[in-house]
């Protein structure tokens, strides 16, 4: 079925007669499959089991320390020299937390909302703060800034990232502008890498705010599915200009080996650092040491760990095979979806005619299959176009998936048609 938006209102009443009676044939059906979020399918997660049978020869650590008991406020050198290797950033800069990178994130706004940031006035002190978001973006993200109560601003993106000359008008001109929220390669939920041009800009930006700051959620930085893409290092250009302070680095295993289970880790430029494990050191007496432990000695070495991410990455390259071939065959001479063809990560991002993403996720909701709502990739879930749709392939088998995608095309189509005839 060849269908566009310049389609004749007699081809429009021919297909939409089609559709209905597909979706109706689906509906009956029963269907009951989930796309809403990136979760690891049960076979990815099965790589890992090794990390819970694992026997620790012992607990003490390569400083001598008991990894059972109390202490080691950062974490155990071990774990922080792994991820140092692997991520190119200076050991003594990191601090291993807990299993999740967001919970980490949410802490570092509060702290700086609470307390302010190297002496600058607490956020909760001030009339106004604002944080530019890249869309379409991360909705966790976006959910925290909501929950502080900080006025979200747009920031189209590009296939190079966000669009620097709108940022560094506005942080050069607005002191009230805090910070920036970033998921720099394959971001969520457009796949999109930030090119070396866009992350050198980012570093070397003048703001008005002296307390501004990255939030650098690296939450992809080795999901490769297709091609290795290399991210430019913001600390090493950072490094240039002096505005190490500037970043928040937030990464974590918990896509890598298990949600909820993983390490995470937050990493910024030296006084940053400093004022940050000083908080800490009142917030907690260490993170899971153990939990730790079992990581490094399950990795040993950055080597290690994408050996395991190659076969994670031909896991999920199934899944988005799975998808992107689906799109292909039933929209490549369309203009009713346009889609991204990212890299690695764990999304596809779509976009359907303006007006027509809330109406495809409904119908698929009716017929069985949850989709992330539509709009929750912008800020307050307000997609101006009301035109994207997060697509999560990595957690239905590949069967339920075929059948999940059959579906969500007839939906777009469905929802499309049902427009265009008004």
């Amino acid at each position: 079925m060849s269908l566009s938006s310049k389609s004749s209102q007699d081809e429009l009443n021919k297909a939409h007669e089609e559709l209905v009676s597909q979706y109706n044939r689906l509906k009956s059906c029963k269907l009951n499959l989930d796309m809403s979020r990136g979760k690891p399918a049960a076979a990815q997660l099965d790589l890992s089991n090794g990390i819970l049978t694992l026997h620790l020869d012992s607990y003490i650590n390569c400083e001598g320390n008991d990894v059972r008991n109390y202490g080691i406020l950062t974490g155990i050198k071990e774990c922080r020299h792994l991820f140092s290797e692997l991520l190119g950033i200076k050991e003594d800069n990191i601090i291993i937390g807990g299993n999740s990178s967001l919970n980490l994130i949410y802490d570092a706004i509060a702290r700086y909302y609470m307390f302010g940031k190297l002496g600058s006035t607490p956020w909760s002190k001030l009339d106004k703060v604002k944080f530019l978001c890249p869309v379409p973006g991360y909705d966790r993200h976006f959910s925290i800034c909501q929950e502080f109560g900080f006025e979200m601003i747009n920031i189209p993106m590009d296939e190079n990232g966000p669009d620097m000359d709108m940022v560094e008008k506005l942080v050069k001109e607005d002191d009230s502008i805090k910070g920036m929220l970033c998921v720099p390669l394959y971001s969520n939920p457009g796949g999109i890498c930030y090119s070396d041009e866009v992350v050198e800009r980012i570093a070397s930006m003048k703001t008005a705010a002296e307390d501004f700051t990255v939030i650098w959620d690296n939450a992809y930085g080795i999901h490769h599915v297709y091609n290795e893409v290399k991210l430019a290092n913001i600390f090493d250009l950072a490094s240039k200009y002096g505005t190490e302070d500037r970043i928040l680095y937030f990464f974590s295993t918990s896509k890598i080996t298990f949600p909820g289970s993983g390490v995470a880790l937050i990493a910024s430029g030296d006084k940053a650092i400093e004022e940050i494990k000083r908080r800490f050191g009142i917030m907690t007496i260490g993170y899971n040491k153990i939990n730790q432990l079992r990581t490094y000695s399950f990795f040993k070495t950055p080597e290690g760990m994408m050996e395991h991410m190659k076969k994670l990455g031909t896991m999920l390259r199934e899944k988005f095979d799975v998808v992107l071939n689906k799109l292909d065959s039933e929209f490549k001479d369309s203009d009713l979806l346009k889609w991204n063809r990212p890299d690695g990560g764990y999304f596809i991002s779509v976009y359907t005619l303006p007006g027509c993403a809330k109406e495809t996720v409904r119908l698929a909701k009716e017929c069985g299959l949850i989709l992330t709502d539509a709009g929750a990739a912008y800020p307050y879930g307000n997609d101006p176009y009301d035109s994207n749709i997060r697509i999560a392939p990595s957690y239905p088998p590949v069967e339920d998936l075929k059948k999940a995608m059959e579906l969500f095309c007839i939906c777009v189509k469905l929802a499309a048609v049902k427009k265009l005839m008004k």
